[in-house]
């Protein structure tokens, strides 16, 4: 097992990573820029190291900095959360040429599920149901016109090397193809140096769910249930939670094999997340593959009484997983509360949290860095915390949800919270039948209303 791990990332996922680390007994460092030197992870460490400005180009995303301060600091593991490089194949390698573990997955796993074209070959020749669309990277509009024509608008545009919704584009008839094929290969150009396009069939009325999975060093995988990821606002998401209200036994056990074979087609080593659209009548068609942690991994860990980062520390120093199957035994929810103003377009609300008091009570569970008197930074995500509700049904996890953010108190800042709290009473919400297209229509009632 690992003496000293390294973690690579800041805020509340770094303060998650060194908490599970205490537990198993391995020392750690955390790194941070002059931005959050007040952060909580850096006071909870072993060891902290400055690594740069606030910019994440001059410190997060410093690879040099982050391999000289693991090298200082004698550690033989790095974790890298998600965002920053916890996906970067390059960062991985340079890990394994200076005799460092990366807590993740291999230069060659990255690059196979990091460009969405070349995955989806990889999973179709597996057999995993994909999306309807072209082969590969488009080699010129006329080409996409073409398969446009064959697989029937509405289309997708989407940039190869593309996430955070850049580079994509919906197209509802041929009159639009021509600007959607131009904007987005700019702006991809412009996000990833990366102008490679390619196009699938438009999913109407999708529901975004995911099948957590795992696989070891051996040929072993297993999954761990599903996650609804549904409700997003500009592909980000905004609520998550197990087990999808629209899942049935035998849709669940087909994701489950389909998961596991994308795992087995990439030779996957670590925790991951295979994505999935399900379409209004469960058809279901391959997105995406993550190759690390993801934010909403919380929920996972509640409803099957299972530590998730542990399971990534011991995969990575070797240890063979059971290869067991799990479903969920409860309802999780988790609300990501962000320092944004819903009520301005949900327009980031950086600056210093002047009172802060965090819910609690039974089956409830609050991840975040964040205090009274500390400073959000403009720098970075605008996340402040996950909040989680766990209970024996859905209706449970719900009202439990919004007892807890009715207890949340955050001043000094704007915060998503006031959103949250009406979602609790959504009707649509409460049915289960948000599909990805929730938030275009959704109205957020004024602030007196919510206070009635």
């Amino acid at each position: 097992m690992f003496k000293k791990i390294l973690i690579a990332n800041r805020g509340e996922i770094a303060l998650r990573v060194i908490r599970t680390c205490k537990e198993m007994g391995i020392k750690t460092v955390a790194v941070y820029s002059k931005a959050d030197a007040d952060s909580l992870h850096v006071r909870f460490a072993d060891e902290a190291v400055c690594i740069g400005p606030a910019p994440s180009s001059e410190s997060y995303l410093k690879m040099t900095h982050i391999i000289a301060a693991a090298e200082i600091t004698n550690s033989d593991a790095i974790h890298p959360g998600y965002g920053f490089l916890s996906e970067n194949a390059k960062f991985s390698k340079i890990c394994d040429e200076n005799g460092i573990k990366f807590i993740g997955a291999s230069p060659e796993m990255i690059d196979s599920m990091g460009d969405k074209a070349s995955a989806k070959a990889t999973m179709l020749a597996a057999g995993v149901p994909c999306i309807p669309g072209s082969e590969g990277i488009l080699e010129n509009f006329e080409e996409a016109k073409k398969i446009a024509k064959k697989i029937k608008y509405p289309i997708m545009m989407k940039a190869t090397a593309g996430g955070g919704g850049k580079g994509m584009r919906v197209v509802k008839s041929e009159s639009e193809l021509q600007e959607a094929w131009d904007s987005a290969r700019k702006e991809a150009k412009a996000a990833f140096s990366n102008d490679g396009m390619y196009m699938e069939k438009f999913i109407e009325e999708p529901r975004h769910i995911e099948i957590q999975i795992a696989g070891d060093q051996y040929g072993n995988y297993c999954h761990m249930s599903e996650r609804d990821c549904s409700i997003q606002r500009r592909h980000q998401k905004l609520v998550e939670e197990t087990p999808s209200p629209f899942m049935t036994p035998e849709l669940r056990k087909a994701m489950g094999e389909a998961a596991i074979k994308a795992a087995a087609a990439a030779n996957y080593e670590g925790v991951g997340t295979v994505e999935f659209l399900v379409d209004k009548h469960r058809n279901f068609y391959f997105m995406e593959m993550n190759t690390r942690i993801q934010v909403e991994h919380t929920i996972t860990e509640e409803v099957i009484n299972f530590d998730l980062i542990k399971e990534q520390i011991k995969i990575a120093a070797g240890i063979k997983i059971s290869g067991k199957n799990y479903e969920p035994q409860m309802h999780a929810i988790q609300c990501r509360i962000n320092a944004e103003d819903p009520y301005n377009g949900f327009r980031p609300s950086p600056g210093a949290i002047t009172t802060y008091h965090s819910p609690g009570g039974h089956g409830v569970r609050v991840d975040t860095h964040s205090y009274a008197g500390y400073v959000i930074p403009p720098n970075y995500d605008s996340m402040i915390s996950k909040l989680i509700t766990v209970a024996q049904t859905r209706e449970e996890a719900i009202k439990k949800m919004k007892r807890a953010l009715g207890e949340y108190v955050i001043e000094g800042i704007k915060t998503t919270i006031p959103f949250h709290y009406q979602l609790m009473e959504d009707p649509t919400f409460l049915a289960g039948e948000c599909t990805t297209k929730f938030m275009e229509t959704f109205v957020l009632k004024d602030k007196s209303s919510l206070e009635d």
